[in-house]
C-alpha cells in the first residue's frame, strides 16, 4: 500500500470517516467534546480504542476484480457470506452454517456491500462499493456482471438496494461527501441527492421504500437522516437515544435498525414522522469492531475490524457469537450475505 496515497480516516468504526468528524454526540445537536486521537500506522487509537484510520488513493484500482483459481468456492454451496476487507486488498467468502471455514476470494476489492433483499439473503446477487469506479454487481458467488461509477469521482461509502431494483450509494468523501446518488434500476450515471451530513457511513431502505442513511454533520454530530419514497428533499430524523458513531442502517423485518460502533448495540427503531422512537437494543459480546453488520434469518452478520475476522450472533438475542469465521482477513470493512 503507498504511503502517500493514505487518507486519515476513522472506521473500523467503519474505516470510513475522516477524523475529524469521529466526536460522537447527540442525535443532531452539536459536539464539543474534544477528540482525544493519535494514529499509530494506519490505526487511530481513539479515546483509547484502537480503530482502522485510513484508505488508499482510489487511483489506478482495476475496474473489474480479479479472482484466485485455486481458492473457486465451492459449486455445490446454497448461502454464501462475504466478509469485505480494507480498500484495495479482497473480500472472504464462506457458506454458514455449513461451515465457519474461507471458501473462496475476490480480490482487489474492499469496503460495503448489499443486496437485493432489505434483510435475509440477497437473490442470486450481491453488490460490492470499491471505489468511485467500482461499484460492481456479481453473482453468487463470485462472478462480476455489472459495474457503475460516480461521475464526480467522489468516494463512495455504502450501497442499498430497495424492492423496484434501485440502487442508493452514499458518498462519504470529495465534492459530493455526505450525499447520495440513486441508480434507477441500478443502471445509469445516477442522481446526486444533497443531505444535511458533511460524512455519509452506512444506508438502508425500510419496506416502504423510503431510505435512511447516517453520518456526521459539519458539526461533528451524529445524524440519521430519510429520504421519503418520492421525494428529493433528505431529512432529519432525532433518534430518542444518543447513538455515539454511525453504523449499519437496515430495515430487519419490523424495525428500522442502526448499528452503534462504540457501543457495540444495535438499536431497533420505530420511525413516526421525524422521530425515531427506541424500540429494543442488541448487544454484542465478543466482537471489538463490526464495521458494517448485515441482518440474516436469525442472525446479524459482522464485519469485525476490531478482531479482524467476521463473526455471526443472534437475532434479535445478540450476546456471544454462534460462531467466528476462520480464514484471511485485513480490516474487515463489510459484510453481505447472498444465495443461489
Amino acid at each position: 500500500m503507498n504511503a502517500t496515497g493514505l487518507v486519515k480516516y476513522a472506521g473500523a468504526l467503519v474505516a470510513l470517516a475522516i477524523c475529524s468528524a469521529c466526536a460522537g454526540g447527540s442525535a443532531v445537536a452539536p459536539s464539543s467534546a474534544t477528540l482525544n486521537s493519535q494514529y499509530i500506522g494506519r490505526t487511530l487509537s481513539l479515546h483509547g480504542r484502537l480503530v482502522t484510520a485510513a484508505r488508499p488513493s482510489l487511483t489506478g484500482l482495476p475496474r473489474y476484480p480479479t479472482f484466485v483459481p485455486d481458492r473457486a468456492a465451492k459449486a455445490n454451496s446454497k448461502y454464501f457470506e462475504y466478509i469485505i476487507n480494507f480498500y484495495g486488498t479482497y473480500a472472504s467468502i464462506f457458506n454458514y452454517p455449513t461451515s465457519n471455514k474461507q471458501i473462496g476470494t475476490i480480490d482487489n476489492v474492499g469496503g460495503q456491500g448489499c443486496t437485493n433483499v432489505l434483510h435475509g439473503y440477497g437473490k442470486k446477487t450481491f453488490w460490492i462499493v470499491a471505489a468511485y469506479n467500482q461499484i460492481t454487481e456479481y453473482t453468487v458467488p463470485q462472478t462480476p456482471i455489472k459495474t457503475l461509477s460516480i461521475s464526480d469521482g467522489s468516494m463512495p461509502s455504502s450501497c442499498a438496494m430497495n424492492k423496484a431494483g434501485d440502487l442508493a450509494v452514499g458518498i462519504l468523501d470529495g465534492t459530493s461527501s455526505g450525499d447520495v446518488v440513486i441508480y434507477k434500476n441500478a443502471s445509469g450515471s445516477g442522481t446526486f441527492i444533497k443531505s444535511p451530513l458533511a460524512r455519509e457511513y452506512f444506508d438502508g431502505y425500510d419496506n416502504k421504500g423510503n431510505l435512511f442513511f447516517d453520518g456526521f454533520t459539519s458539526a461533528y454530530s451524529f445524524a440519521l437522516i430519510e429520504l421519503p419514497v418520492g421525494s428529493t428533499h433528505p431529512r432529519i430524523i432525532t433518534t430518542s437515544n444518543a447513538v455515539q458513531f454511525p453504523g449499519s442502517v437496515q430495515w430487519d423485518g419490523r424495525y428500522l435498525t442502526v448499528f452503534d460502533q462504540i457501543a457495540n448495540k444495535l438499536f431497533q427503531y420505530h420511525i413516526r414522522g421525524s422521530k425515531a422512537t427506541l424500540k429494543g437494543t442488541v448487544s454484542f459480546s465478543g466482537s471489538n469492531d463490526c464495521a458494517q453488520t448485515w441482518i440474516a434469518k436469525g442472525v446479524v452478520y459482522c464485519g469485525d475490524a476490531g478482531n479482524d475476522n467476521g463473526s455471526v450472533f443472534s437475532y434479535p438475542a445478540g450476546g456471544s457469537p454462534l460462531a467466528v469465521f476462520t480464514g484471511n482477513f485485513d480490516e474487515p470493512l463489510g459484510t453481505v450475505a447472498a444465495q443461489k
